[in-house]
């Protein structure tokens, strides 16, 4: 459909009115937003009496902060007691080891003198309380990488 007089007089008054190419295509019918925004600039209609939508109240800027660090538990070190020797003054060897004993290897395996803990194990555990500290480090979640990485990045860009 053409761009007649009348229909262009429509347009205009449409424009003035705040309304958007896409609501005024929809108006005349016949006619695309993109055609409605083509005859606008081609008839140079600057702005317009009113907005097209309701202004929103303006927020106040709210400067970001960087996030707090999570506070660490700190706990009390555990000592590790001296292996376990028994009645004839051995240590705890592969020979000797059993399913109620630390399983924590203790010097180099190719020597006389490699031995293990022996200490009774924590539950679940196939080491004593002190040697599970030492083997089980708790895993950081994905979450706690990822804003760790946010975090060092957001230092490094300020």
């Amino acid at each position: 459909m053409g761009w007649t007089e009348e229909r262009v007089e429509q347009l205009k008054q449409l424009w003035t009115e705040g309304l958007s190419a896409s609501q005024i295509a929809r108006q005349l019918g016949g006619v695309t937003r993109n055609a409605v925004i083509g005859k606008v600039h081609r008839l140079g209609l600057a702005g317009r009496a009113t907005p097209a939508r309701a202004e929103r109240p303006r927020m106040p800027t709210v400067r970001r902060m960087a996030r707090p660090r999570p506070v660490q538990v700190v706990q009390a070190p555990i000592i590790e007691a001296d292996p376990v020797v028994d009645e004839h003054g051995n240590k705890t060897t592969v020979l000797t080891v059993s399913d109620r004993m630390c399983k924590w290897p203790i010097g180099d395996p190719s020597t006389n003198e490699f031995h293990f803990c022996g200490h009774p194990p924590k539950a679940g555990s196939p080491y004593c309380e002190a040697h599970s500290v030492k083997a089980f480090q708790p895993a950081q979640s994905r979450r706690d990488r990822d804003r760790d990485r946010d975090y060092r990045r957001y230092l490094a860009n300020s």
